[in-house]
């Protein structure tokens, strides 16, 4: 039996929508990276980018376990000496609720050149509606 290897032209994208209120923030973020990837379906292929799109709803809301909210540090650095800012999660979801679970997703997506492709199908509301509802997107529970 011979290694099935899909080709480009062989992709179907399929929408799918997840709300971020029902688990935690790292769960959340695997099921994700699954979905961006294609890990999910059976015509999986590394080094093809076939993954689907994904929309997640009610970022604002996301939970965390044990004291993530005040102990989890986000760090940005200017480039100038001293220059390094550092927020906790509770003021990242409270400035940006989208950052937080865009970053959670991009640490578990491999870091090669279909990085950049997949986060862009990943698209972030932080409230219940979304602009997406023509492509029917199917939800995750």
């Amino acid at each position: 039996m011979k290694t099935y290897s899909q080709k480009s032209s062989e992709i179907k994208r399929e929408w799918y929508i997840i709300d971020a209120s029902t688990m935690p923030l790292g769960k959340l973020a695997v099921i994700i990276a699954d979905k961006l990837m294609g890990k999910s379906k059976v015509t999986y292929t590394p080094h093809t980018d076939n993954g689907d799109y994904v929309i997640v709803i009610n970022a604002k809301d996301i939970q965390v376990t044990g004291n993530k909210m005040t102990d989890k540090s986000y760090y940005r650095h200017s480039g100038f000496p001293g220059g390094i800012k550092e927020l906790s999660l509770a003021e990242v979801i409270e400035k940006d609720p989208a950052h937080a679970i865009r970053e959670a997703v991009k640490g578990m997506l491999p870091k090669n050149k279909l990085a950049a492709d997949r986060m862009a199908r990943l698209r972030i509301f932080a409230g219940n509606e979304h602009t997406h509802a023509a492509q029917n997107p199917k939800e995750i529970k």
